[in-house]
């Protein structure tokens, strides 16, 4: 008799969820991948029931990774066990490619698939959550691990189903990493398909959820330490919905799995393990509580540095770099050690071989050992610094117009209707890297040109300042630019294969004195060209390894000092970058410096280069 009252009941309880689940069932859109193995996402929410009685999937015990149990479990099989682990065809730590065939061949002939779920909260009468389960069989971000649980969340002033169907949802909530990020369901950020559906972006590798397509950044546990990228072109997914009984009796009699107290993945250390399931997740258990406590927004960040450089692109490769060497030192960790005591060992032992005193800037026309050239630029510098810092803030309005023709390509295009995506897309990228490029290095080109006549009538004994500088260099404009464009053409043209690119370096090197010589020697360009590859002949790993290592101190200081930024404080990362980009100006006059004391000692050594070979030495001592 409870059973005839009872059961009705239930069954229009579970007609109502399942109606709800349908009307709100997200759209998503996942980063498109071209090519097989290539950049993009290979993986789309799956089938959860694809996993079991499969032979390529392992059950394993609580002891240790290795613990088999049974291959091919059904799902019946893993309720209740706790610690358990599943195991799929593939090193979590190497992926290659296995995991993206692998997960092709699981799911062929089955379509994606969202397992939708109503739950309430004791402690929060008179709220509904709506949840959308997704999962993903490998997490290719930079904690790799096997499986990924991801969901989406609505927030409904109802006290069950049939009462959340007359009404709109009050807030919606998209999981990434550790946290979420909520929205009003008003909220302009949230995109909607007929008018109630919500769009849902996952980041590339990841499968962060987020309401748009961009590049954001992380820098906690809850936001994820690294870059999350959703930006397009896009595959739009219309996920098959499973509705979850709210009833736990009734989901798992359904979806026996549901009750699985294991990891969905390959045991690892740490944040590479394979992740626990939903109803191990706090949103299963205290749904509301953990919308309350959503972030407002995930910080999108351009994609490109200011004045050159950003430090939004810098903790992105450094997070990349750094999640890359800690893979290798769980699988190698001797052989990461004994390389990193190698490069260690060098870097001391090139700097106690390098000769650094005295440390005279003055007089510039000598030679000078390779640790006297950074030192005295760096005395230099310090020394003048209003100077040199007058002259490096010229990068700061070229970076101002680079930043104003990006946006009026794109709000012209905008304007006039026309379609950016796609190969138009990939078009306007390559305009605006080559309009910022040519930008850069011409404003490059200045700073070393002012820097050099600054360098010079300092020597001189004569007073000069930032604007005086620059008006000594324009009077070599011509050839200067003339000089720039050759070395630019060669380059664009030499970097256009593979095979070509080492040629370009050294044809780089070969050419690094030209503003020294165009400025201080009066010479056209094609002739100061020439005359710096007679220069650095002979020299070429020495010039080298100077100018690379002044570059490299004054690239590196506006990114990390933004980076470390980026994990101290909560300032907007477009700040940062131009934090960063300011402080990489103001460095670039140290560069130009350290070319200059190259130019001077290359210059030296070649005219006090005796002509003819002694045919013998005169004697030092008595014999």
């Amino acid at each position: 008799m409870v059973a005839l009252v009872v059961a009705p009941a239930a069954a229009a309880d579970l007609a109502d969820e399942v109606a709800l689940a349908e009307r709100y069932a997200p759209i998503v859109r996942l980063v498109e991948q071209p090519e097989e193995c290539g950049p993009g996402e290979p993986y789309e929410p799956i089938d959860v029931d694809d996993l079991f009685d499969e032979p390529t999937v392992a059950l394993r015990g609580p002891w240790n990774p290795t613990d088999l149990v049974e291959i091919a479990p059904k799902a019946e099989r893993v309720v209740g066990l706790f610690g358990y682990h599943l195991d799929y065809p593939g090193d979590a730590l190497s992926p290659g490619c296995d995991y993206e065939r692998w997960g092709r061949r699981l799911t062929e002939g089955s379509a994606p698939t969202t397992y939708a779920h109503v739950a309430t909260d004791p402690d929060r009468p008179g709220k509904l959550v709506l949840q959308y389960w997704f999962f993903y069989v490998y997490n290719d971000w930079n904690n790799l691990h096997e499986g990924d649980w991801e969901n989406v969340q609505l927030v409904f002033d109802a006290r069950d189903a049939r009462e959340a169907l007359e009404r709109e949802p009050v807030a919606i909530g998209y999981s990434q990493h550790e946290g979420a990020e909520g929205a009003d369901w008003d909220d302009d950020k949230l995109e909607l398909v007929d008018g109630r559906r919500p769009v849902v972006y996952p980041a590339a590798g990841s499968h962060a959820n987020f309401f748009e397509d961009a590049l954001y950044i992380g820098s906690s546990a809850e936001q994820g330490v690294g870059c999350d990228d959703t930006r397009g072109p896009h595959v739009e997914l219309d996920p098959a919905v499973r509705t979850i009984p709210s009833d736990a009796s009734a989901a798992q009699a359904q979806f026996p799995w549901i009750a699985f107290e294991g990891r969905w993945g390959e045991l690892q250390e740490a944040f590479f393990n394979g992740p626990t399931g939903p109803n191990l997740k706090r949103s299963w258990i205290e749904p509301v509580q953990v919308s309350e406590g959503w972030r407002e927004e995930a910080y999108a960040v351009p994609t490109g540095g200011a004045l050159g450089t950003g430090a939004t692109d810098f903790f992105c490769a450094a997070v990349g770099t750094g999640s890359t060497a800690l893979v290798r030192w769980l699988q190698e960790p001797v052989l990461v050690l004994l390389g990193l005591a190698a490069l260690f060992a060098l870097i001391l032992f090139a700097a106690w071989r390098a000769t650094w005193r005295p440390v005279a800037p003055l007089r510039v026309a000598r030679r000078r050992s390779w640790g006297q050239i950074l030192s005295a630029a760096g005395r230099m510098y310090v020394s003048r610094a209003p100077l040199f810092l007058g002259i490096g803030l010229l990068l700061i309005p070229t970076a101002m117009v680079t930043a104003a023709l990006q946006t009026l390509v794109f709000g012209g295009f905008g304007l006039l209707g026309i379609d950016a995506g796609g190969e138009s897309a990939g078009a306007l990228v390559l305009v605006l890297v080559g309009i910022g490029t040519i930008l850069t290095l011409l404003g490059l080109a200045l700073v070393q040109a002012a820097t050099t006549c600054a360098l010079a009538e300092i020597d001189a004994g004569r007073s000069i300042g930032p604007i005086r500088a620059y008006r000594i260099a324009l009077t070599r404009a011509r050839p200067l630019l003339r000089a720039l464009a050759l070395a630019v053409a060669a380059w664009a043209v030499l970097t256009t294969t593979v095979v070509l690119f080492p040629v370009a370096i050294w044809l780089v090197v070969r050419w690094a004195l030209f503003s020294q010589i165009v400025e201080l020697e009066k010479r056209p360009a094609v002739n100061a060209l020439r005359r710096s590859s007679e220069l650095v002949r002979g020299r070429w790993f020495r010039v080298a390894s100077l100018v690379g290592a002044g570059a490299t101190l004054a690239i590196l200081a506006g990114p990390v000092l933004g980076a470390l930024l980026i994990l101290l404080t909560s300032a907007p990362p477009a700040w940062l970058n131009l934090v960063s980009g300011i402080v990489h100006a103001l460095a670039l006059p140290f560069v130009a410096l350290t070319t200059c004391y190259v130019y001077f000692d290359a210059r030296t050594r070649r005219e006090l280069e005796a002509t003819d070979e002694p045919r013998e030495l005169p004697a030092e001592i008595q014999i």
